[in-house]
């Protein structure tokens, strides 16, 4: 409890902790955007051996060599097997998985095959560290603080997943809406009741623009774990707050899509998600300021 009371009384130190802090977490979120779409997929492969094991018109020579191949696959968690070189399964000692000072120090390349080491797992650090910054600036070290700590470290993620993946996993955004309403019982951010109406109207909001999408196109335009994150969102900024982030994504999306359509020679399908979990974020530190901005363009 002195640590804590010795960080709220110092924002400079606070900073500091927090950031060095961030740089560990992202080292770690860099394990869960890579590992856990593959977690995700090694239960699907389970999940459809049972089942389809169990139809009874599934002949037993077509499901036996299905259920043999899912059975050989290697179980894997965000712990489990230790991380090692995609290249050359060097097995990286932990003086090699320092966050951001390792990839410096060996230059972005694997110590032993010499393998580029991805840009990514260094901004991904970075980005983390300096959000926590930001976040710990803007709430300070209180539970509100703390709190959207949780939130920003998870759309990282989600980000990062997206991106790789066009997967938006239930497995973080769901409990991550329900954390939203906890957190708002106390009206941290907005109050309970503006938590709920938000996650109703973040889901609905998009469902809504996609189910007449598809009626008139016969398309899909979005995936449905977009409509996941703008609910948790919702949960966790209130409805007030959907507009500016809906805005926000859009105009993010709409420009990193022309210039990959210009890019590509093409218009084909791309993660939306990253830049709602971006609008969040920026929602989250900034959108008071913003909508008070722009509020007072119009009081005369």
């Amino acid at each position: 409890m002195q640590f804590i009371e010795l960080l709220q009384s110092d924002m400079t130190a606070a900073l500091v902790v927090f950031g060095l802090l961030g740089l560990c977490v992202g080292s770690f979120l860099n394990v869960a955007i890579h590992r856990m779409p593959l977690m995700m997929i090694y239960s699907w492969r389970q999940e459809c051996s049972e089942f389809m094991s169990q139809q009874a018109d599934m002949p037993q020579e077509h499901t036996v060599p299905l259920t043999d191949i899912v059975a050989a696959d290697t179980p894997i968690t965000l712990s489990r097997p230790a991380s090692r070189c995609p290249h050359c399964a060097h097995k990286i000692k932990w003086y090699e998985n320092i966050p951001l000072v390792s990839w410096l120090v060996l230059r972005g390349r694997c110590s032993d095959c010499k393998a580029n080491i991805g840009l990514r797992y260094p901004v991904v650090e970075l980005v983390t560290a300096l959000l926590s910054i930001l976040v710990i600036y803007q709430f300070g070290v209180s539970a509100a603080g703390l709190s959207a700590l949780v939130l920003v470290w998870t759309l990282v993620a989600l980000t990062g997943i997206d991106f790789d993946t066009q997967l938006l996993p239930d497995r973080l955004t769901f409990p991550l809406a329900g954390l939203g309403l906890a957190v708002n019982s106390q009206s941290w951010f907005v109050s309970p009741t503006q938590s709920i109406w938000g996650l109703l109207f973040g889901f609905l909001s998009l469902w809504i623009v996609v189910k007449v999408f598809f009626l008139i196109t016969k398309k899909h335009g979005m995936g449905q774990g977009d409509f996941k994150l703008l609910a948790v969102l919702g949960a966790w900024l209130g409805p007030m707050m959907l507009p500016l982030i809906i805005l926000l994504s859009s105009l993010l999306g709409s420009i990193v899509g022309i210039i990959l359509m210009k890019k590509q020679g093409e218009s084909k399908p791309f993660a939306f998600g990253p830049y709602i979990a971006i609008a969040g974020i920026v929602a989250l530190l900034y959108g008071s300021d913003i909508v008070n901005w722009y509020l007072g363009m119009y009081t005369y």
